[in-house]
């Protein structure tokens, strides 16, 4: 304890980068800890992020108040503490019947980083901090700085972990929870999910990432084995044909191409999935159906038919969702400026199941279309 709390005092200065406490042993209370220093008109203070469900809780404290806060909490609720300062990064565990070990290396040295209280937006995956898989996916440097032509892929990954955080707290923490994702290509963010999850929040997980490339599929496999991902798994198949599952928690499928949505949504309502994470792709479908003479005038141009027949396809999948039993938003993914495939669907099994009806084939009557979820949806159970 004497060790833990020396390096508790040597490291919370200004030259403190960010120290992080994770793995939670109990499944009330905060879920992790953040710990930055901030200037606060000529004083130096340390601002602790407790994150509990998907709420964030700020204060600002002397370097006293936040070791003592920090040691208690590392020592009574966490398995892990990691320091990373200017001079050096430590890692601290704490064992099941409460020992401590504390390993402690240099580090590159880097200027300082910015101190002031109103900073711009922070990400849940830091740049500055080194994290092996984006390093092994080329999008950090050694030194955890993010590479410039990856920089959109970085906050792509930092916004899909914010649609994580938000479901997080719904997630079963009793048990291990089952997640597929379907069409996972180079696995940026299956990765990414895997990491948040069990790394930082603790979680009891089991993830399969499923695509249709035998590299893609290699590469990733090796990549979890080397950094001890045993919850983490990739099998290449199609998402149609995907079967052996009884029970599925979480049904991530991004930017599966066309109707390859579809099949991922209707296996996931099939399993009953809690919740639902959908950026869909290549929205071909209903363009080769959509025809409505009222809407003939805008129709007739092929870019503004491919971006309404898009717009009507989520839309048209996030009322089946909801007929379903499931509460459904659309929500922007990333801005434009980076992609158009740039809506996510989210869907939340609500409350008893209960399906609702949103007078969606009506719309669909009226645009001469028939999807392949609807179509799905209309098979007997078991078939």
């Amino acid at each position: 304890m004497e060790e833990l709390y020396k390096l508790l005092e040597e490291s919370l200065n200004e030259r403190l980068y960010q120290l992080s406490v994770g793995g939670p042993r109990n499944k009330d209370g905060d879920i992790r800890l953040k710990l930055r220093p901030v200037m606060i008109k000529t004083e130096i203070y340390f601002q602790l992020e407790s994150f509990r469900g998907n709420q964030v809780f700020h204060e600002n404290l002397t370097a006293g108040e936040a070791a003592e806060k920090v040691g208690k909490a590392l020592v009574s609720s966490f398995r892990q503490m990691d320091v990373e300062t200017m001079d050096y990064q430590a890692v601290v565990l704490v064992s099941k019947k409460g020992k401590i070990t504390i390993k402690k290396k240099n580090s590159v040295k880097r200027e300082g980083r910015e101190l002031s209280h109103n900073r711009t937006k922070k990400y849940i995956l830091e740049e500055g901090r080194p994290v092996a898989f984006l390093k092994d996916l080329g999008v950090q440097t050694e030194d955890g700085q993010i590479i410039k032509s990856r920089y959109d892929k970085f906050r792509q990954i930092n916004r899909f972990l914010e649609f994580i955080a938000d479901i997080m707290p719904i997630l079963p923490k009793e048990r291990c929870v089952r997640i597929i994702d379907f069409g996972c290509g180079k696995s940026y963010l299956t990765f990414a999910m895997y990491y948040y999850l069990h790394e930082l929040c603790g979680l009891d997980i089991r993830i399969t990432g499923l695509d249709l490339k035998k590299e893609v599929i290699r590469n990733c496999s090796k990549l979890a084995e080397k950094y001890g991902y045993t919850g983490l798994e990739f099998m290449q198949g199609d998402i149609a044909d995907y079967t052996g599952e009884e029970k599925v928690d979480m049904v991530v499928t991004l930017h599966a191409c066309d109707t390859a949505t579809d099949y991922a949504l209707y296996k996931a309502i099939c399993w009953d999935a809690g919740v639902i994470l959908s950026v869909p792709c290549c929205q071909h479908e209903m363009n080769r159906q959509i025809q409505c003479e009222a809407l003939q005038p805008a129709l007739k141009y092929g870019l503004v038919k491919e971006r309404m027949s898009a717009l009507l396809t989520d839309a048209l999948r996030a009322n089946l969702l909801e007929e379903a039993g499931y509460d459904t938003q659309l929500l922007e993914f990333i801005s434009l400026e980076h992609t158009p495939k740039n809506i996510l669907i989210r869907a939340v099994k609500r409350d008893g199941g209960q399906p609702v009806d949103t007078g969606i084939n009506k719309m669909a009557d009226f645009l001469h279309v028939h999807t392949c979820l609807q179509e799905l949806l209309e098979r007997p159970v078991g078939k």
